[in-house]
């Protein structure tokens, strides 16, 4: 990939189209059109969806697995604007022994982090392959930060008793991101761009395909797959109005495995960041504190001694989050309502070190803030982050769902790495490892599996289409969209960083108000081509029902752990809450609440102290 790449020759160089999967109804496919009335439908082996760090990583994982494989990308955007460029400040993995570090000790900070909440098997076989990941990005050509040596170098993160978090300046997902997409084009990996994921197809409880629509042109069609990877990233963009996550960061995956009866595990356990800036909420990396960075109230104090007084600034993310939002609630911040904060100070590191190392955030501070972080302190608040709930997947080692055909792999999935508290650098971590595992398994899978009638797609196409004409026959996009800043705001009173019973309550049947509105909604513009308002009604409704399974599990867990904070319930609850949330729902659209227990190996749960 040359440094004049552009849109225009990724689309020419690496883009297929829709109809370029359509194969001609012969042999088999023949014999099954006459039975089912299926015609020509797009047919591939391997159909990803997501382009982010994992959805590039299984593509080329299977493509190597089996050559002989058709293994598809379907982005939503440019890869290059995905949620991996959001995670600046490093990705985690030993690479380094030398001073006692281990696997063994990466796991056992990563199940602390979690409150335990973390299945102990699947975390330590993470841990053991993430620091080989790293070496092979470094390998590939990644622009690693380095040593006077040359070594990869790494800085301090929250939650870690070892120096393991690698880092590119702060840029670290943005690099990670291209490094991805330079090898996925380079092994010649196709994409559907500018597709939205509609819905899963299931034929006699197996994954067959998708229904995608191009954003483009309006198309809504099925495709017909062997093995389908959901990678589609996370869903905070529910906290609508203050979240660091990109607009595509809207749940399509996880959602979509939901209604084809894939369990959502953990849907409540949403991790906020501590420093996102405070209109908006676009993230301060946890870099800023790595580095040395001061978090101060406004007497001026460093208040972390009174949370974390081992760790400071830099204990677990959910302790820092509630540290900060209880300082503004006793008084000890600045401004008032949803523009309240703190300081993150940084002077004292020196115009060198953060134009060096961090010179994101301070562009990031300049634009949203119109601060300087060489010269004065970035304002901030805590701020909806990321997805430790997803896609419930029964097996690490293939990353396979309880759906034969359907893989899951990054953010969008829970094997159940992090638990109740992801630590800082893990989530890059996680994507890379996990989505070679799940372009793996789903090669694998593909190599061995026939292809379905693809019977229930074409009808599911078929009904996306009557919906698309349904809702695009006349109406006000101004209701959608002050329905989804409502729910934002609803979301952040009710379930934000302290939750109460008489919050979540209230939220739940704000939200099934909000549903009964969704549902009655109309888009004004007819047109197919380029319809953004319809594309922005289903990202709600995915959000929306998302919103509820958290919200649900939320009310259930009835304890506090890692990011969960109920006010009404302060301790954690090992007796009875020691177990995972599965949210489930049936054909009806209705939600189930389900427990399933954690796996338990070598780290018996203690009480977690920083």
């Amino acid at each position: 990939m040359t440094q004049q790449f552009t849109r225009r020759k990724f689309l020419q160089s690496a883009c297929i189209t829709i109809s370029a999967l359509t194969v001609s109804a012969s042999g088999l496919d023949k014999a099954l059109a006459a039975v089912t009335g299926v015609g020509p439908m797009a047919t591939c082996d391997v159909l990803i969806i997501g382009s982010g760090g994992a959805g590039l990583r299984a593509a080329v994982a299977a493509l190597k697995k089996n050559p002989k494989l058709n293994v598809v990308v379907v982005s939503k955007c440019m890869p290059s604007r995905n949620a991996t460029c959001m995670a600046e400040g490093g990705i985690n993995g030993v690479t380094d022994f030398s001073k006692g570090d281990s696997y063994e000790l990466h796991c056992y900070d990563t199940v602390k982090g979690g409150d335990y909440l973390v299945d102990q098997d699947a975390t330590l076989k993470f841990c053991e392959q993430a620091g080989p990941t790293i070496l092979e990005l470094d390998y590939l050509g990644m622009p690693f930060s380095r040593t006077e040596d040359g070594k990869v170098k790494a800085r301090p993160f929250g939650g870690a008793s070892k120096v393991r978090c690698n880092y590119s300046a702060d840029k670290t997902g943005h690099i990670v991101a291209h490094v991805c997409l330079d090898e996925a084009l380079t092994r010649g990996v196709k994409f559907l761009m500018d597709h939205e994921l509609l819905d899963l197809g299931v034929d006699n409880g197996r994954c067959e395909g998708a229904v995608l629509r191009n954003i483009r042109t309006g198309e809504i069609a099925p495709v017909r797959a062997k093995a389908v990877v959901l990678a589609t990233g996370g869903y905070t963009r529910i906290f609508w109005n203050r979240t660091s996550t990109p607009y595509i960061a809207t749940g399509d995956g996880v959602a979509a495995a939901l209604r084809a009866g894939v369990p959502f595990k953990d849907p409540e356990m949403i991790q906020f960041h501590p420093t996102g800036v405070v209109h908006g909420g676009v993230l301060i990396t946890e870099a800023a504190r790595g580095e040395g960075g001061y978090l101060l109230n406004n007497k001026g104090e460093r208040f972390m001694k009174n949370y974390a007084a081992a760790k400071m600034e830099l204990a677990p993310r959910d302790i820092v989050a509630r540290a900060i939002e209880t300082e503004i609630r006793e008084g000890r911040g600045y401004g008032q309502g949803l523009e309240s904060y703190v300081l993150l100070d940084l002077v004292h590191l020196g115009r060198n070190k953060i134009v060096n190392d961090l010179p994101q955030i301070r562009h990031v501070g300049k634009l949203f803030e119109n601060i300087d972080l060489v010269d004065k302190p970035m304002i901030i608040r805590p701020t909806a982050h990321y997805s430790m709930g997803g896609i419930a997947v029964s097996k690490f080692d293939d990353m396979s769902t309880p759906m034969p055909g359907l893989f899951s792999a990054g953010e969008a999935s829970c094997v159940s790495i992090h638990g109740a508290n992801r630590l800082g650098g893990n989530s890059l971590a996680d994507a890379v490892v996990t989505g070679k595992i799940a372009g793996d398994g789903a090669a694998a899978y593909a190599s061995q599996a026939d292809q379905s009638s693809g019977k229930r797609l074409a009808d599911l196409s078929d009904q996306w289409q009557s919906r698309f004409k349904e809702v695009t026959s006349g109406g006000d996009a101004k209701q959608m969209y002050a329905l989804r800043e409502e729910m934002g705001a609803q979301l952040w009173d009710n379930m934000g960083i302290f939750r109460t019973q008489a919050k979540l309550a209230t939220l739940n049947d704000t939200l099934a108000e909000m549903r009964s509105r969704y549902d009655a909604l109309r888009v004004p513009n007819a047109s197919p081509v380029y319809n953004t308002a319809f594309t922005e009604y289903v990202e709600l409704g995915n959000m929306l029902q998302l919103a509820q399974a958290a919200c649900l599990a939320a009310t259930e867990r009835k304890e506090s752990r890692g990011a969960h904070t109920r006010e009404d319930f302060p301790k954690r609850d090992d007796a009875n809450f020691l177990k995972h949330s599965m949210v489930s729902m049936d054909e009806g659209g209705k939600l189930h609440m389900g427990w399933k227990d954690v796996e338990i190996t070598k780290f018996k749960p203690e009480e977690r102290k920083y």
